[in-house]
């Protein structure tokens, strides 16, 4: 069995369709017409990579055969795959029922394809150890995570209830064999990872350490007079789900006028959260409401996110980190001492360079 990562475009654009299909697609651009199975092995998509992109640096060709040679020949039932979200704190995991199958009948986009069952498709992504977070930030749309013990990490998770587990506690059986390689494999390539998401996921696993509970609320007021607001945070205990109300100019009797509730869970929260925000604002006689709920929201409400556009804001972790970071200047000295960060440049991902 094995564990692959598998990304659904560069911007995330492919991953509904990824869930609604219970698939997972190779959408490589120029290959849609080609049944690769035909290819035989890694050589022979060397060889059609070579016709379809003979423009292309050999090396650039190595690299995508790298890829696209796993994803047709090596990926088997039983193997699960892990898919992170793009626009989203959260990573998807399934499990692969169904190999590699070419359907020429199919939406252009969508004709290569692995059959998955989805297990679990938002799993916080501070759920995760940092060294698997490296991994699963890795610069490829096709890769095995065969470092740190990915694969018997994951699913001893998964049978934790997705909770993270002592490094070493979910050794593989003992006796257990891997499937068969290929006679052609494919060469090792060095799998770049993301460096800004890495470090943003040491970002937000310090302020989740740091900002439990209320705390987060503190937090989210702090951001928001940093944004020119006037806040009132509601003390710790019962708060009739008014967490903050804030409005700008000194006083704070401006529009818009803002009501406030945070989650500081690490799980989704649901649609009821959301209607109940609803009741609370007219009660205030808010103008606008912000939901802010670090393990982020339920599709339910994600469905509906364009017709509360004018009413209602959503803040998720990654949202809430981009906020922070917007403002961090602004920021008192005790809270930047809680949260010491400082700027960095380095060099972009290597498709973007």
């Amino acid at each position: 069995m094995a564990l692959w990562l598998i990304r659904a475009g560069k911007y995330g654009e492919h991953e509904q369709r990824f869930f609604a299909d219970s698939a997972c697609y190779l959408t490589w651009e120029g290959t849609e017409d080609r049944d690769l199975h035909l290819a035989k092995d890694y050589e022979g998509i060397k060889a059609l990579l070579a016709e379809l992109y003979a423009d292309e640096k050999p090396k650039t060709r190595i690299n995508w055969a790298s890829q696209i040679a796993p994803f047709v020949f090596d990926i088997q039932p039983g193997d699960w795959v892990v898919m992170p979200h793009k626009h989203k704190p959260a990573i998807a995991f399934g499990e692969v029922t169904k190999g590699y199958a070419f359907d020429a009948k199919a939406d252009q986009t969508y004709r290569h394809s692995v059959r998955a069952k989805w297990l679990n498709t938002e799993v916080p992504r501070s759920s995760f150890d940092q060294d698997l977070l490296y991994s699963f930030g890795a610069f490829m749309t096709v890769c095995r995570m065969a470092r740190n013990d990915a694969e018997a990490r994951v699913r001893a998770m998964a049978k934790a209830g997705w909770k993270a587990q002592p490094v070493g506690a979910s050794a593989p059986t003992p006796g257990q064999k891997g499937k068969p390689a290929t006679n052609e494999q494919p060469p090792v390539i060095e799998a770049h990872f993301d460096v800004e998401r890495s470090g943003r996921d040491q970002i937000t696993k310090l302020v989740l350490a740091r900002f439990k509970g209320h705390g987060m609320a503190e937090l989210v007021g702090a951001i928001l007079r940093a944004q020119g607001f006037s806040t009132h945070i509601s003390p710790p205990g019962p708060d009739g789900g008014i967490d903050i109300l804030a409005a700008p100019g000194t006083f704070g009797f401006s529009e818009p006028r803002i009501c406030v509730q945070v989650k500081s869970q690490q799980n989704p929260i649901e649609r009821a959260v959301l209607d109940a925000l609803g009741g609370v604002m007219k009660k205030v006689n808010a103008t606008h409401g912000l939901l802010v709920c670090w393990g982020g929201f339920k599709s339910s409400i994600d469905r509906d996110e364009t017709q509360q556009f004018f009413h209602v804001r959503l803040w998720d972790a990654d949202d809430l980190i981009d906020e922070l970071l917007g403002v961090y200047d602004k920021l008192d000295a005790d809270l930047r001492a809680l949260i010491p960060l400082k700027r960095v440049w380095t060099l972009a991902a290597p498709e973007e360079v």
